[in-house]
């Protein structure tokens, strides 16, 4: 949720810094209208509950009564006011940081760097999915019948992969100084709606579990901003951070076309989720710092990747700014449709500043005790299932077998996955 004291003082910027994502300023006089009627209504509420208590005082209880009565009733309105209020300062999103670049959508988002050298193949290569079906550790087939489109097992060293790079995610963020968890895979709808993921729309992410205010969670990134909802952390014990490891569900609504086939976009995956609580006048530091960790978290695994920067039109509601990192995939389908081989998004981080804090009421203590909102941030370590298709992809060789990264090599206990026997 964005500052109402913000909106309030100085609308003009908040018109100017929403406009840069695409969305109509309109909607902050819509709001200030609203606003301004909810506090009309609030004083007279609060008018009536003092003529209240002055005529209780005085002995006048007939007419104590009849104001009584008037309060109720009026407490309605105010409630009602108040939700239509709410309901728009929820469409209102976080303005971007000045420095994020200007642009409409992803077409205008900002290659910063590449990093690593892309292999000279000397065959044809195969994508991901023909490579896991050859070599017998990815079964779409038996997914889409047991659970359905979008799901899929993981068999044999597929499942060593996969623990194995969720164990060198972990290891290596615990040496960066993050605490671990293991978070729920559930979590209420105040805590996925409050961290932005909202379970409605043309590109829907959260399954709801009927009759209840559970869903299952699109990330850690929402379980990892819960541990802190509704506290107060000293300045002191600032930053926080955190690595969750959890499943990761997302209904994926959207058309997606041609990336829409193997693990690229699935239903069901695993990932290492970084989150910081932070200091408003650290948090661009640390952003810095959680895209440093990917970046680092990725060389050392031998990918070949650039680094993206969001343009203010492709932010989502909450992200202030916004990295991904690319890596190359030689089996994608080239974007001009002739050969193979293109970049496909493995990470993302993100600062969203107070957005989420405000939402989930995490507060932060100063040394002079004042109390403001904590800035919240959050970055993919590793999502298994772009991961393996990242290493499928780079690692494969001419007969077919996939090389281990040297780095994943002690935790799978082999140095390549060859293709069984037919």
């Amino acid at each position: 949720m964005i500052d109402i004291e913000l909106i309030r003082q100085d609308p003009e910027t908040v018109k100017k810094g929403i406009a840069r994502k695409g969305v109509n300023p309109e909607i902050v006089d819509k709001f200030l209208a609203l606003d301004e009627r909810w506090r009309g209504l609030v004083k007279n509420l609060d008018d009536l509950r003092a003529k209240q208590k002055k005529l209780s005082e005085s002995r006048e209880i007939s007419e104590a009564k009849k104001v009584k009565d008037e309060i109720q009733a009026f407490e309605a309105t105010v409630r009602e006011a108040e939700a239509s209020r709410e309901e728009v300062i929820l469409q209102i999103p976080n303005p971007p940081l000045p420095k994020v670049p200007e642009g409409k959508d992803e077409s205008e988002n900002v290659v910063l760097r590449e990093v690593g050298e892309r292999r000279e193949l000397d065959f044809e290569p195969k994508d991901h999915l023909a490579l896991g079906q050859a070599l017998d550790i990815i079964d779409f087939e038996t997914g889409a019948k047991v659970t359905g489109s979008g799901f899929y097992y993981l068999k044999n060293e597929g499942v060593l992969l996969e623990l194995a790079l969720v164990r060198y995610a972990l290891d290596f963020l615990s040496e960066q100084g993050f605490g671990l968890w293991l978070t729920p895979d559930l979590a209420r709808e105040k805590f996925y709606l409050g961290t932005g993921y909202s379970p409605q729309g043309p590109e829907a992410q959260t399954y709801e579990i009927k009759d209840s205010d559970l869903g299952l969670i699109a990330t850690a990134e929402v379980t990892l901003a819960g541990i802190h909802t509704d506290e107060i952390i000293n300045e002191a014990d600032l930053p926080k951070r955190y690595a969750g490891y959890s499943h990761c569900f997302r209904q994926e609504a959207g058309g997606y076309g041609k990336y829409s086939k193997g693990l690229y976009r699935v239903h069901q995956f695993t990932k290492v989720e970084m989150f910081a609580y932070a200091m408003p006048e650290d948090s661009a530091k640390i952003h810095e710092e959680l895209l440093k960790n990917e970046e680092e978290l990725w060389q050392s695994l031998g990918i070949p990747y650039r680094v993206v920067e969001m343009c203010a039109g492709d932010l989502g509601a909450q992200a202030a700014r916004k990295f991904d990192l690319e890596a190359w995939m030689p089996g994608r389908p080239a974007p001009d449709g002739r050969g193979r081989g293109d970049w496909g998004e493995v990470t993302s981080t993100s600062n969203t500043t107070d957005y989420q804090a405000r939402n989930l009421n995490i507060r932060l203590k100063r040394k002079d005790g004042k109390l403001e909102f904590a800035h919240t941030l959050n970055g993919t370590a590793i999502a298994t299932s772009r991961a393996i298709i990242a290493i499928l992809e780079n690692y494969q060789t001419k007969d077919g077998s996939v090389v281990i990264p040297e780095a994943l090599r002690p935790y799978v206990g082999k140095s390549e996955i060859r293709a069984k026997a037919a």
